[in-house]
């Protein structure tokens, strides 16, 4: 098989199911792991919930930063370990980080992490409460000491995205401006750093789109970090609906420029994922699919997603990538 993955690894241990006879691919390109959620509500001592988390492989296994809502409902992230991406480990503790500047001023929460492996650590990027929500930026090389730089974006942003490797000389980043509440618009902006300290060259990559796909009318946010394929960057996003009886998040992917990433070449009309299982419909927040991490496989074009459920747990979703860019583009807007 050729691989449309490009720079991934082999990872054939990758959580996998494949495609259930009764899943139709005409209807549903993506599937869901018989098994669900793959993470419950309760897996630390103190967790209220689990969800929008972030997954990665690491050494024979695999490794993860993950959001944690305690029982006084105080949002934090949590490092987490697990042998085959099912059954997993985390942390009853957040995660204390080591500032890289002692004048870092303290967060006052953490949730909605991504993590991506960039050159030779894995960074961590999470929305960081400074006066509103912000973006949070630090690195890991091990999962067990973490480090905090400088929040790469104004206050208020969120769904901060960072690219597998430079664009040019420089690192890349997918973000969503926002304000200090809850957001009732969003677009995604891409900008560059020399340094991951001073960020710009900003640019517009796509805004919410109404009549022709209902599902991502109100606000659109970056997923996973960016998947790079030979037809593009590949970006599972989540986009919302305002419906009667509040928001509907769902999620469905792009194709960007391998080398103008701001330039969008597909975008898919349908939804890949919405809310239909009854952990994604009921929940503390309900109807959310809300994607944050995404595995791949190069030797069989396998990729699994893990995604937040009704804010309340993690669910995981399976698809190959030839057949996902395939229904982008031929469903695209």
């Amino acid at each position: 098989m050729s691989s449309l993955l490009v720079n991934a690894g082999s990872l054939p241990n990758i959580p996998w199911e494949d495609r259930p006879q009764t899943s139709n691919p005409e209807k549903e390109i993506m599937w869901r792991y018989s098994k669900n959620p793959v993470i419950p509500r309760n897996l630390t001592i103190h967790s209220n919930s689990i969800f929008n988390s972030a997954v990665v492989p690491f050494k024979d296994g695999f490794a993860g930063v993950f959001r944690c809502d305690d029982t006084s409902r105080r949002m934090n992230i949590h490092a987490g370990k697990s042998k085959d991406g099912i059954s997993w480990s985390i942390a009853d503790k957040p995660i204390e980080f080591i500032k890289t500047d002692p004048d870092l001023p303290d967060s006052e929460y953490k949730y909605d992490p991504r993590v991506v492996f960039v050159e030779d650590r894995w960074y961590v990027i999470w929305c960081n409460g400074y006066h509103g929500p912000s973006l949070g930026l630090g690195y890991t090389f091990d999962f067990e000491q973490f480090y905090q730089m400088e929040n790469p974006m104004m206050v208020y942003n969120r769904n901060g995205a960072l690219f597998p490797r430079k664009i040019g000389s420089n690192y890349a980043m997918l973000s969503r401006p926002s304000d200090a509440g809850h957001t009732q618009f969003g677009d995604i902006f891409y900008s560059e750093s020399p340094d991951l300290i001073y960020w710009g060259k900003h640019r517009h990559v796509m805004a919410p789109r109404s009549s022709e796909s209902a599902w991502q009318s109100t606000k659109i946010g970056a997923g996973p970090c960016p998947i790079e394929t030979a037809e593009g960057w590949l970006l599972f996003y989540h986009g919302v609906l305002t419906s009667c009886n509040g928001f509907v998040y769902s999620f469905g992917g792009a194709l960007l420029d391998l080398e103008k990433p701001w330039k969008v070449l597909a975008r898919s009309r349908p939804y890949i994922i919405n809310p239909r299982e009854l952990y994604e419909l009921a929940g503390d927040v309900p109807n959310v699919t809300f994607p944050c991490a995404a595995l791949t496989d190069k030797d069989t074009n396998r990729i699994a997603v893990y995604y937040g459920c009704a804010d309340t747990v993690t669910g995981l979703v399976f698809g190959k990538a030839d057949e996902i860019i395939d229904w982008i583009k031929k469903n695209k807007l």
